[in-house]
C-alpha cells in the first residue's frame, strides 16, 4: 500500500476523455482582485468579481464552503488535467508552483496562467473545507498508511503553502515593470502581463492567508509543524508563525506601496488622495482588515489596529523596526504626516462591512491610543512642525472623530497645544488668501463660523475634504471640540472636564498678553463652547475673563470684544433668553467710547482709530435688531445715550452709517410690531403676553425718541442733508403712526403732522430732503389716506401739494459751476419724479383734474407738465364756481398750493440760473394766465401786483431775456383778463398791464424793421388768436392804445426812433387778427394818418399805407349799412386838426383813403369845401390857386359827388 502512495495521491485521468464530460466538469469563475471597472471612489463600490463582492470573506468568516456549487462531480480540471476531486490536492501544488514560474516570466498568456493558479487556490480552499477531517488527534498513532498520510497532510499543505510564499516572495521585490502595472487604467479590460502578474501576487498573498485561517479552524487551534522547514529564527515552522510572517510581511508591503505614493501627496490633498495603488490593494486592506478583527474576537489575536500599531511606532519614533516588519523603504518623506494619512484612510475603508458595503455605523474599534501618541508628537512643545503639517494632523484627527467616537484624551492633548499657541495666525503662506480662513467682520459672521464649527460637514463631502483651504488647525480643532462636547448633553463628567481644562488656560495676565488674533481665537472658542454646553455659565466666565483686559486696550482689541459680546448676545436671542444684562455691559463700554470720540481734545488720528469699534458695534446692534424675532429681549438697551455723543461727531460717512444702523432699527421695530398686531387675537387667558410685548416695542421707540430724532432734528435745515435723514425722518413718521404715544411731548397731539411739517412741509426744507422724504410717506396709503383729517396750518394734503409745488420750481438750483447737472441735482430730478406720480394720486388732487377734465392718467410724470396741467386744473375749477363761498375757499386753497411763490423763485435770480428762471417765469406765467380770475379777487390781488412788480417790472432784469421772450405772452393774456374782471383794482391793474406793455414793446422791438424778428415780439404773439375773442380783443385794444401813445405819435416832420419797426409791428398785429370791431380797427387810424402826412421816408410811408388800407378795407367790410361812422368821424378830425397848416398833405392822404374808400370821403365833401373857402378868406388874396387844384385832385376820385363840388367850386 505504500508503494502505491509512494509517488503521487491522485493519478491523473486521461485528457482524452470527452469533451461533454469536460464541459460537465469545468467550474464557474472563481473570486480574484480586479480593479478594471473600479472607479477611483473611496466609498465606491468593490469589484463585482471580488472576493468581498461575490461573498468569499463573509463565508470564510463564517466557516461556509468556499464554493458549494462547485467541485462537485467525481474529477476536477487543473491545469489542464483532470484529477480525482478527493485526492489531487498534493501533486498538484508542484503545477501551480511550475505555472506561478512561467507566470512571472510575464509569459504572453499571463491571463490563463493566472486564471488556472486562482482556480487551484479556490479548489484548495474547497478541498480543506470538505475533506479535512479534524477529528482525529494529530497526536495519535495511525492504523493504515492512508491514514497515515491523512494525518501528515495538514502538515504537508503547511510546507506546500510555505513553499508557495517563498516561490512568490514579497510585493516590495516585484520587479520595476511589476510595480508600474499598479497605475495602469485600461478600461477596455486588455491588461499586459505584467498587469495579471500582479494581480497573481495579490490573489496568492491573500489566499495563503485565508487557507491558513481555515486550517487552523479545521484543526481547532492544534498547533501544525511543518516537518521539513524551520522559520527564519531556526524555530520549527508552525501554521500560526507562517500566518504571522506572512501577515506582517503583506502588511509592510502594502504600508511602502502607501509610502510611495505619499511622496507625492501635497498636505491639502490629504483627505482627496487614497493611499492604495488601485482598488484590488484597497480591498485586500479590508479583507486584512476584517479577517484580523474576526481572528481578535474569536482566537484573541492581536487586532488589526495592534498590527498597524507595531508597524507604525517605530516608523514615527524613527526607531528600528521588529523583525516581522522588516522591510519598509529606508526613506519616508515625513513619517508622522504619512502616518496620519494612512491611519485615517484604513479608518475610513473599516466602514466597509464584509459585503462590502460601505455603512455609517460603526464596525471597528477605534485606535485613539496610538491617535493620542501621535497627538503628542504633533504638538510637542520642543517640535517645530509648521501650520501646514499641523492643519493636516488635526485634519485627519477630526476625520478619525467622525468615524469613530470623539476622544476626551485626544481633544485635551490638542487643547494643550492649542492654549500654547492662541496668539498664533495659524496660516500657511503659500495657500495665499485662501489659506487665511474665515475673516469674522461681524458678530452674526463669527456666530456662523461658531455654528459652522459646531456642525461639521459630513465626512466624505467637499466641505470636509476641502477643510484644510478654507480653515486653519484651530478651527479644525474646535470642530472635534464640538464633537466631543455635544457627545454629553446633560453637562457629564467628559464634559465637566474639558471646561475645566479650557478655563484653567486662562489668567489675568494670559488675557493681557493675548494679541489681536489671539483674542478671535478666544472669542471663537467661548462661542462654540457656550453653543454646545451650558450658555449662561460660559458667557458669564468669558465676561469674567475679558474683564482682565485693560481698559486702555487698542481700539482693534475693542472691535473683537464687542463683537464677541454681540455674537453672545445673538446665541441668547437665538435661545430666546433675555440680553439686558449683556446689554447693558457692553452699552456701558459704548457710551465710554463715544465720549471719547466727542471730545473736542480727541486727536483726529485716535477719533479715526475709535471709530472701528464704534462702526463694529452698529453693524453688530443692526444684525441684533435684524435677527429678533419679537424684540422683546431687552434689546432697547444697546439703544443708550451713547449715541447722543456719537452723533454729533460723525464726519459724512460715518453719519450715512449711522443713518444706516438707524433705519435698520426703524424698520424692524415696525415690522416686528405690525407682525403682532396683524397676528391672532390674543386669548382672553393671556392678556398679559400682548401687553407685555407692547410694553417692550415702547420701550425700543422710546429709544430711538430719545436717542435719536433730536439730532435728526438739527439736521433738517441742513443745506447738505445726506441721504438717509430723508428716510430716517420716513421712519420715524410710521414710528408715530403706529405707536403714537411713544412719541414725544412736543410733537403731540398730532406726532404724524409734527414731524411731517418739519421735514417735509416747511419751506425752509431743502428740496433734496422733502423729495425723498414725502413719497415715503405718501406711498403709505394708510398714512396718506388719514392725512385728510386735522390740519396744521390747512390740509395737509394740501401741505403736500404746496411742498410739491416749491420743489417743482426749485427743481434747477443745483446746478455745478459750470452749468452742468450735479449729483445732488439728479437725486433731486429723480425722486420729483415719484413725489409728482404721489401728489397726483391724492384724493385733493384728484378730485381737482376730475373736475378740470384732466384725470391724472393722461398726464406724463414729468414734474414741470404735471405742474402746468395741475395749474390749468385749479383755475378751471374755479372758473366753474358759482356761488361766491365756495369761490372765495378756492382762492383761498389756491394760494395755500402757491405759498410763497416769489421767494421759491427768488434763488435763480440771484444765482442767474437761466435754466432756472425760464422755468420760474414760464411756471408763473402759466398761473397768471389760468388763475386770472383768481388773482382779481381782492384776497390774491397783492399777490399779483408782487408778480408785475418783481417779474415784469423790476429795474434790474439784464438775465431774464430768453425767459421774458418766451412766458410774456402769459402774463399778457392773464393781466388783460385779471384788469377787466377786477372790480376793486381794476384800474391799477390796467394801468400795471400797460406799463407791461409799453416796456416790452419796446424792449424787444429792432431798431430796424425786421420781419423776422417782429414776428416773434412777445407783445405780438400774446395778442395774436386764430378766431377772435372778446378777451383777445381787450388785449389787443390795450396793445394798441400803448403803441399808438408811445410810438406811433408823429407831431413834426422829425422821424421817431423806430417808427418804422412800429408801424411794422402795428401791420403784423392787423394782419394775424381778424378783428371786426371797428372802435378797435379805428383805434390806430389818426396815427396812421398823421405818419402818411408827416413822414416822407419810403419805408414808413409804405408800412403806414398797407397798414391804412388793412384798417380801411376791414372797416368798410364791417359797416354794411352805409359808410363806416367811426372812420368819418376820425378824419373829419383828421381834417379839421390839421386846417390851414399841413391842407395840401391832408388832401393828399385824403386821396390815399379815397382810393381804398370813396365814400367815407365823399361824407367829408362839405366841410372840405367850408374849410376851403374858410381859409381863402382869412388869406385876403382871393382864390388860393394852388389850393384849389389838390382839392381837385382829391374831388375828381370822389365820383359824381366829387365832380358836382368842383363844378361848384368853379362857378364860386
Amino acid at each position: 500500500m505504500a508503494d502505491e502512495f509512494s509517488e503521487s495521491l491522485t493519478p491523473p485521468v486521461s485528457p482524452f476523455t470527452a469533451d461533454s464530460q469536460c464541459v460537465l466538469l469545468s467550474p464557474t469563475r472563481p473570486p480574484s482582485f480586479c480593479c478594471s471597472e473600479v472607479k477611483d471612489d473611496p466609498t465606491g463600490a468593490l469589484a463585482t468579481d471580488g472576493y468581498i463582492a461575490r461573498g468569499s470573506l463573509k463565508r470564510l468568516l463564517l466557516r461556509l464552503d468556499p464554493a458549494p456549487a462547485e467541485y462537485e462531480t467525481d474529477t476536477v480540471e487543473l491545469f489542464g488535467f483532470l484529477w480525482v476531486t478527493e485526492t489531487a490536492l498534493i501533486t498538484v501544488f508542484d503545477l501551480c508552483k511550475t505555472t506561478i514560474g512561467q507566470a512571472s516570466n510575464l509569459h504572453y498568456e499571463a491571463e490563463d496562467l493566472r486564471h488556472q493558479c486562482v482556480l487551484f487556490l479556490q479548489y484548495v480552499k474547497v478541498f480543506l473545507h470538505r475533506y479535512l477531517d479534524p477529528s482525529a488527534s494529530l497526536d495519535e498513532s495511525p492504523s493504515h498508511p492512508f491514514e497515515e498520510l491523512e494525518h501528515q497532510f495538514p502538515s504537508a499543505l503547511l510546507e506546500e503553502l510555505f513553499g508557495i510564499t517563498l516561490l512568490i516572495g514579497r510585493l516590495k521585490d516585484l520587479p520595476a515593470s511589476g510595480q508600474s502595472a499598479f497605475s495602469i487604467q485600461n478600461h477596455a479590460k486588455i491588461f499586459p502581463p505584467s498587469w495579471h502578474l500582479l494581480h497573481l501576487h495579490l490573489d496568492v498573498h491573500w489566499s495563503v492567508l485565508e487557507i491558513l485561517h481555515a486550517l487552523g479552524q479545521k484543526t481547532r487551534g492544534q498547533v501544525l509543524y511543518a516537518h521539513q522547514f524551520v522559520n527564519l529564527t531556526g524555530e520549527n515552522l508552525t501554521d500560526t508563525s507562517l500566518f504571522e510572517e506572512h501577515l506582517c510581511a503583506l502588511l509592510c508591503d502594502l504600508t511602502g506601496l502607501a509610502m510611495s505614493k505619499y511622496s507625492k501627496v501635497r498636505p491639502t490633498e490629504a483627505l482627496t488622495t487614497n493611499h492604495y495603488l488601485c482598488s484590488c490593494t484597497k480591498e485586500l486592506w479590508i479583507l486584512l482588515m476584517h479577517l484580523l478583527e474576526y481572528r481578535n474576537k474569536l482566537l484573541h489575536t492581536e487586532s488589526f489596529w495592534s498590527y498597524m500599531t507595531s508597524l507604525m511606532k517605530p516608523l514615527v519614533l524613527e526607531k528600528p523596526a521588529a523583525e516581522l516588519f522588516s522591510g519598509l523603504p529606508s526613506h519616508c518623506k515625513d513619517p508622522l504626516g504619512f502616518t496620519w494619512w494612512l491611519v485615517t484612510h484604513l479608518a475610513m475603508l473599516g466602514q466597509y462591512n464584509s459585503n462590502g458595503t460601505v455603512q455609517s455605523e460603526k464596525h471597528f474599534r477605534d485606535n485613539w491610543t496610538f491617535i493620542e501618541g501621535l497627538l503628542k508628537l504633533t504638538g510637542n512643545p520642543k517640535g517645530v512642525l509648521a501650520e501646514e503639517q499641523v492643519r493636516m494632523h488635526v485634519h485627519c484627527c477630526l476625520s478619525l472623530c467622525l468615524l469613530w467616537e470623539p476622544s476626551t484624551a485626544a481633544v485635551s492633548t490638542l487643547w494643550d497645544y492649542y492654549s500654547r499657541k492662541l496668539n498664533s495666525s495659524f496660516t500657511v503662506p503659500w495657500l495665499g488668501m485662501s489659506g487665511l480662513g474665515t475673516v469674522c467682520k461681524t458678530p452674526l459672521a463669527l456666530l456662523e463660523q461658531a455654528r459652522s464649527c459646531c456642525s461639521p460637514s459630513p465626512l466624505h463631502s467637499a466641505g470636509h475634504t476641502q477643510l484644510y483651504h478654507s480653515a486653519n488647525s484651530f478651527h479644525i480643532f474646535l470642530r472635534m471640540l464640538a464633537l466631543c462636547l455635544s457627545q454629553d448633553r446633560a453637562g457629564g463628567v467628559p464634559q465637566r472636564q474639558i471646561k475645566g481644562r479650557i478655563y484653567s488656560k486662562f489668567s489675568p495676565k494670559k488675557m493681557q498678553e493675548l494679541s489681536e488674533a489671539g483674542l478671535m481665537n478666544f472669542l471663537l472658542l467661548f462661542l462654540v463652547v457656550a453653543r454646545q454646553v451650558e450658555l449662561e455659565d460660559v458667557t458669564n466666565r468669558a465676561c469674567e475673563l475679558l474683564g482682565f483686559l485693560p481698559s486702555n486696550c487698542p481700539p482693534a482689541h475693542r472691535t473683537l470684544l464687542w463683537r464677541g459680546q454681540l455674537s453672545l448676545l445673538l446665541l441668547f436671542q437665538e435661545r430666546g433668553l433675555d440680553v439686558g444684562a449683556q446689554a447693558s455691559w457692553l452699552a456701558s463700554s459704548f457710551n465710554e467710547t463715544a465720549k471719547e470720540f466727542y471730545k473736542k481734545t480727541t486727536e483726529v488720528s485716535r477719533r479715526l482709530a475709535l471709530w472701528g469699534p464704534l462702526g463694529s458695534y452698529l453693524e453688530g446692534v443692526t444684525e441684533v435688531f435684524e435677527t429678533s424675532a419679537s424684540l422683546t429681549l431687552s434689546e432697547e438697551k444697546l439703544l443708550n445715550e451713547g449715541f447722543d455723543w456719537l452723533l454729533p461727531a460723525c464726519r459724512q460717512s460715518e453719519l450715512n452709517s449711522a443713518l444706516g444702523f438707524l433705519l435698520t432699527v426703524l424698520a424692524q421695530l415696525r415690522r416686528v410690531h405690525q407682525r403682532g398686531v396683524q397676528s391672532a387675537p390674543t386669548p382672553a387667558w393671556a392678556p398679559a403676553t400682548a401687553s407685555v410685548i407692547k410694553e417692550r416695542h415702547l420701550a425700543v421707540a422710546a429709544a430711538l425718541w430719545a436717542h435719536f430724532f433730536p439730532f435728526l432734528q438739527t439736521l433738517r435745515l441742513s443745506q447738505t442733508p445726506p441721504a438717509q435723514l430723508a428716510d430716517a425722518a420716513a421712519g420715524f413718521t410710521f414710528l408715530a403712526f403706529d405707536l403714537p404715544s411713544s412719541a414725544p411731548q412736543d410733537l403731540q397731539p398730532n406726532p404724524v403732522q409734527s414731524i411731517m411739517q418739519s421735514f417735509g412741509w416747511d419751506d425752509m426744507l431743502h428740496t433734496l430732503l422733502v423729495t425723498r422724504y414725502l413719497p415715503h410717506v405718501l406711498q403709505n396709503s394708510e398714512l396718506a389716506s388719514s392725512l385728510g383729517s386735522g390740519s396744521v396750518s390747512g390740509s395737509a394734503q394740501g401741505l403736500s401739494v404746496r411742498a410739491w409745488f416749491r420743489c417743482v420750481l426749485q427743481q434747477h438750483l443745483h446746478k455745478n459751476q459750470d452749468g452742468t447737472e450735479s449729483r445732488t441735482g439728479r437725486a433731486v430730478g429723480e425722486q420729483l419724479c415719484e413725489l409728482t406720480r404721489l401728489i397726483l394720486r391724492l384724493p385733493e388732487v384728484d378730485s381737482l383734474l376730475q373736475r378740470a377734465g384732466l384725470h391724472h392718467t393722461t398726464l406724463s410724470l414729468d414734474p414741470t407738465s404735471a405742474l402746468k396741467m395741475f395749474v390749468k386744473a385749479v383755475g378751471n375749477v374755479y372758473r366753474g364756481l358759482q356761488l361766491l363761498s365756495e369761490r372765495s375757499a378756492m382762492v383761498t386753497r389756491a394760494l395755500d398750493y402757491t405759498g410763497d411763490i416769489l421767494k421759491h423763485i427768488k434763488p435763480y435770480m440771484i444765482s442767474k440760473n437761466q435754466e432756472g428762471i425760464q422755468l420760474a417765469y414760464r411756471a408763473v406765467g402759466c398761473i397768471v394766465k389760468h388763475w386770472s380770475p383768481l388773482l382779481a379777487t381782492s384776497k390774491a390781488q397783492q399777490l399779483l401786483f408782487r408778480i408785475v412788480d418783481s417779474m415784469l417790472l423790476s429795474h434790474h432784469l439784464p438775465h431774464q431775456d430768453k425767459a421774458l421772450r418766451d412766458s410774456l405772452p402769459l402774463y399778457l393774456q392773464g393781466l388783460s383778463v385779471a384788469s377787466n374782471g377786477s372790480q376793486s383794482q381794476g384800474a391799477g391793474l390796467k394801468q400795471q398791464l400797460r406799463s407791461v406793455i409799453s416796456r416790452y414793446l419796446e424792449h424787444f422791438l429792432p431798431a430796424s424793421p425786421s420781419v423776422g424778428v417782429i414776428a416773434d415780439h412777445p407783445v405780438l404773439l400774446g395778442a395774436c388768436e386764430a378766431v377772435p375773442t372778446p378777451r383777445g380783443a381787450a388785449l389787443r385794444r390795450t396793445i394798441l392804445e400803448v403803441l399808438c401813445e408811445n410810438f406811433l405819435q408823429c407831431k413834426s416832420h422829425v422821424v421817431l426812433p423806430r417808427l418804422a419797426s412800429a408801424l411794422m409791428f402795428l401791420l403784423e398785429l392787423l394782419r394775424r387778427n381778424r378783428d371786426t370791431d371797428v372802435s378797435l380797427l379805428t383805434l390806430p387810424l389818426p396815427s396812421l394818418l398823421h405818419c402818411l402826412m408827416l413822414v416822407s421816408e419810403p419805408q414808413v410811408r409804405k408800412t403806414s399805407t398797407d397798414a391804412l388800407q388793412l384798417v380801411v378795407e376791414r372797416c368798410a367790410a364791417a359797416s354794411t349799412e352805409g359808410p363806416c361812422e367811426q372812420m368819418i368821424s376820425v378824419l373829419r378830425s383828421f381834417a379839421g386838426d390839421n386846417e390851414g397848416v399841413y391842407d395840401r398833405q391832408v388832401y393828399s392822404v385824403l386821396e390815399t383813403v379815397a382810393v381804398l374808400d370813396p365814400a367815407v370821403v365823399q361824407a367829408l365833401i362839405p366841410s372840405l369845401s367850408a374849410s376851403l373857402r374858410n381859409a381863402e378868406h382869412k388869406r385876403g388874396l382871393g382864390k388860393n390857386a394852388a389850393l384849389r387844384s389838390a382839392y381837385t385832385k382829391l374831388l375828381s376820385l370822389l365820383g359824381e359827388s366829387g365832380q358836382a363840388e368842383i363844378i361848384s367850386l368853379e362857378g364860386n
